[in-house]
């Protein structure tokens, strides 16, 4: 997994609450579980003016010239600025996929929706609570200056505003150093890779018959 310390992007705002992962990644995209290929997928409804199926050419698709991500203002956005309870709805890892390949990098918002916001954190996704009325004031920035930044210090937990203040953010202990680390699941597990293969040939010797294969 990618690690998250430091990051400065482009924001790109996404000015609708409840934002659910069907809207994030519809469900004729989950036939896949390779982690790859949703990111031209994201938002893939509200993106395009055609209906999108798996094994497209997002090429050769109609996108949508009103929809925020087609901008040509936010080309090259990797934050997401993001209303109240992102990412709610069924539990699909491939939202969090889908964003992550599609380059963003960290969401900023008042709050998430609790299975969404676990997933962020195990595919290197960053995500932000802060206060409603910050959130509110950053869409309004980002609004009236082409080109607003945000840099976001996951080690600090601060993030730093174009105007030069800054705002305190929350994270679990644990979530924050796997995340610095680039740990996900596997690379947890990995981690004591000596300690299995000890286990494992331990308990081989207490009970040979268990390497024995097995009759068809």
């Amino acid at each position: 997994m990618r690690a998250f310390t430091r990051h400065q992007g482009l924001v790109v705002p996404l000015d609708r609450p409840n934002v659910d992962t069907d809207q994030i990644i519809p469900k004729q995209f989950l036939k896949s579980i390779r982690r790859t290929g949703f990111g031209a997928n994201l938002f893939d409804e509200w993106r395009y003016l055609d209906r999108g199926e798996p094994g497209q050419d997002a090429a050769q698709r109609r996108p949508n010239p009103d929809f925020v991500l087609n901008l040509p203002r936010y080309r090259g956005a990797s934050i997401l600025l993001a209303r109240r309870n992102f990412g709610c709805g069924s539990s699909r890892e491939h939202a969090p996929w889908a964003i992550g390949e599609f380059g963003l990098r960290a969401i900023v918002a008042p709050s998430f929706a609790d299975i969404f916001y676990n997933n962020c954190y195990k595919n290197g996704i960053l995500p932000v609570v802060l206060d409603e009325r910050v959130v509110d004031a950053l869409f309004q920035a980002v609004a009236a200056q082409p080109g607003y930044q945000l840099a976001i210090d996951l080690a600090e937990q601060v993030v730093h505003l174009a105007d030069g203040s800054a705002q305190h953010f929350e994270v679990d202990a644990f979530r924050k150093q796997c995340l610095l680390h680039g740990w996900d699941d596997i690379d947890l597990t990995l981690r004591h890779a000596d300690q299995i293969r000890e286990f494992e040939t331990l308990r081989l010797r207490r009970f040979p018959w268990l390497s024995r294969n097995l009759p068809v």
